[in-house]
C-alpha cells in the first residue's frame, strides 16, 4: 500500500519564498465594505504582490546506451570517437513567495532549481528579474533565490505550530503555466510523513487545489499571513489535483532558511543510534504492547549523543519531547528536523519498564573530500563527495558515495553531476567509500561514473 501511495505522489514545478520581514496583519477579511458581501479579495490584494511565478531553463543531456560510453566496445565494433555529448534544452514553470523586500529573498523548492542555468522570477505587476540561487537544502525541499531589492512587497511568517485541522487557507500560485491563481479550502491533516517525498517530512495538508506548476507558491491563513510552501500533491492517475496537496510549514522554512543564510547549508541534528522497527514478535520479545509504535535501538554510537544520554542497545524508543513514534523513519525524521544543539526527551521502554532520557543533539560530522581545484580529476572540480551519512534515507540501501554539493558553473556541474547524486561505480567497478573513490578517480584519463539520482539510475562520462 505503501509503494502505490508512493508512487501517486507528483512533483510540482515551482518555487516558494522566506519571510524575515514583519508585515502589519490585515482585518480579517469577511466582508466587503460596499456590498456587505463575504470575500476575500482585501486580504488577496496584499498577499498576491508576493507571490511570483518562476521559470527556469538548464540543459540537459541526452543519455546514449552505456555501451557506447564503453571505450573497449567503441574499439571492437570500430566506432568512431564519440564527440561531445548531445544536449536538449529543458524549461519548467513555478510559483515563489518573496519573503525578505529589502533583500529580495524568495523561498522555492529545491526540486525546482537545482539543475537550472537560469532562474527568471516575474512579479504579479510584470516585471521580471533573472535570479541567483542563495542556498538549498534537497533533504527538506527548500531553497532560496535572490532578485533585486526594487520596490518589492513581502508575506508575513505565521506560526504553523498554531494551525489546527479545519482552518482556512488560500493556495496562491501558478498551476498549468496559466498565471497567478488563487484557490481556497482548509487544512485536512497535520504533521503528515512516511511519503518518501523529501528526506525529512512533515508536511500540512489541504485540500485547496493545487495543481503541477503551484509548487513553492504560498499557502496562506485568511490574515494574509504565510503558513506554508506549497510542495507536492497526490494524485492516483498523476492528472492533477483530487484534493490530497501538501505544503512544507512555514516554521520549518524559516529554520531551514535561516540556517543556509547563516551557513550556506543546513546543519543537521545527530542523535547517533542506529534503529530498527518493532514487529509483533520484537515487541513481544521487549517486553512491549504489539500494537505500540516506536523503534528499537540495534547500535549506539561510541561518543555521540545517544550513548551520553544513557541510551543503549534493546531499547524501544516510544516517542520524542512527549510525541509518540510510529517507526524507525519516523525517528530518524524527527531529529533530522530539530536545530543543533537542542535538548530533548526520549521515552524509552527498558527490560519492559517505561524511563525517560534526556539528549542533547550534536551536529553530523562528515566524512567529506572537496575536489575544489581538480586535484583528484578536473571534472570532478568545485564538487564536495563523502560516506553516505547515517542518516541519510539511503544509508543502508544503496552502497556507493555522496555528492553533497556542486558549484554552479563549475567543471562538476557542466559535466552533468548534481547535489545528491550518488556515485556507485567508477570505471564499471564498485565503489563503498569516499578513501577507495579518491583512489579510483585519481590520474584517470576518462571515469564511467554510474550514479543514482532520485531513485533512477544513470550512466555519466566524464573526459
Amino acid at each position: 500500500m505503501m509503494n502505490k501511495l508512493k508512487s501517486a505522489v507528483v512533483w510540482l514545478a515551482g518555487i516558494t519564498l522566506l519571510t524575515q520581514v514583519a508585515v502589519a496583519a490585515l482585518p480579517f477579511p469577511w466582508l466587503d465594505d460596499d456590498s456587505q458581501m463575504p470575500t476575500l479579495a482585501p486580504m488577496l490584494d496584499q498577499s498576491k504582490p508576493a507571490v511570483v511565478n518562476i521559470a527556469t531553463r538548464s540543459e540537459v543531456r541526452i543519455q546514449d546506451n552505456p555501451l557506447l560510453n564503453d571505450p573497449f566496445f567503441r574499439r571492437f565494433f570500430n566506432l568512431p570517437e564519440q564527440q561531445r555529448p548531445r544536449t536538449r534544452q529543458a524549461q519548467s514553470l513555478g510559483s515563489g513567495v518573496i519573503v525578505n523586500a529589502k533583500e529580495g529573498l524568495v523561498l522555492t523548492n529545491n526540486h525546482v532549481i537545482q539543475r537550472a542555468d537560469e532562474i527568471t522570477v516575474s512579479l504579479h505587476d510584470g516585471r521580471s528579474f533573472q535570479a541567483e540561487v542563495v542556498g538549498s537544502d534537497p533533504a527538506t525541499d527548500v531553497a532560496v533565490i535572490r532578485i533585486p531589492p526594487e520596490n518589492l512587497t513581502a508575506l508575513p511568517l505565521a506560526d504553523s505550530d498554531s494551525l489546527r485541522v479545519g482552518d482556512f487557507v488560500v493556495a496562491i500560485g501558478n498551476p498549468f503555466g496559466l498565471g497567478q491563481t488563487v484557490t481556497s479550502g482548509i487544512v485536512s491533516a497535520l504533521g503528515r510523513s512516511g511519503l518518501g517525498l523529501e528526506g525529512y517530512e512533515n508536511f500540512i495538508q489541504t485540500d485547496a487545489s493545487i495543481n503541477p506548476g503551484n509548487s513553492g507558491g504560498a499557502l496562506v491563513n485568511l490574515r494574509g499571513e504565510l503558513v506554508g510552501i506549497n510542495t507536492a500533491i497526490f494524485s492516483p492517475n498523476q492528472s492533477g489535483n483530487i484534493g490530497i496537496g501538501f505544503a512544507i510549514p512555514s516554521n520549518l522554512v524559516k529554520q531551514i532558511t535561516d540556517q543556509l543564510l547563516e551557513h550556506g547549508e543546513v546543519r543537521r541534528a545527530y542523535l547517533g543510534v542506529q534503529m530498527q522497527d518493532i514487529t509483533p514478535e520484537l515487541a513481544q520479545a521487549f517486553g512491549i504492547e504489539d500494537n505500540r509504535g516506536g523503534a528499537v535501538v540495534t547500535n549506539v554510537i561510541p561518543g555521540s549523543a545517544a550513548e551520553k544520554s544513557g541510551l543503549q542497545v534493546g531499547d524501544v524508543v516510544t516517542a520524542v519531547d512527549g510525541v509518540s513514534l510510529l517507526n524507525a523513519d519516523n525517528l530518524r525524521n524527527t531529529i533530522g528536523l530539530l536545530m543543533v544543539g537542542q535538548t530533548i526527551k526520549l521515552d524509552i521502554i527498558r527490560d519492559g519498564n517505561p524511563q525517560t532520557l534526556t539528549a542533547k543533539v550534536t551536529e553530523m560530522q562528515r566524512s567529506t573530500t572537496s575536489t575544489q581545484s581538480g586535484d583528484v580529476h578536473p571534472k570532478l572540480a568545485g564538487a564536495t563527495f563523502g560516506d553516505i551519512e547515517q542518516d541519510s534515507p539511503a544509508y543502508g540501501k544503496i552502497q556507493g558515495i555522496m555528492l553533497y554539493s556542486v558549484q554552479r558553473g563549475s567543471p562538476a556541474w557542466n559535466a552533468g553531476l548534481r547535489s545528491y547524486d550518488i556515485v556507485t561505480s567508477v570505471n564499471r567497478q564498485p565503489v563503498s567509500n569516499l578513501e577507495q573513490f579518491k583512489q579510483m578517480v585519481t590520474n584517470q584519463p576518462e571515469l564511467l561514473l554510474n550514479i543514482v539520482r532520485e531513485n533512477q539510475a544513470m550512466f555519466l562520462l566524464l573526459r
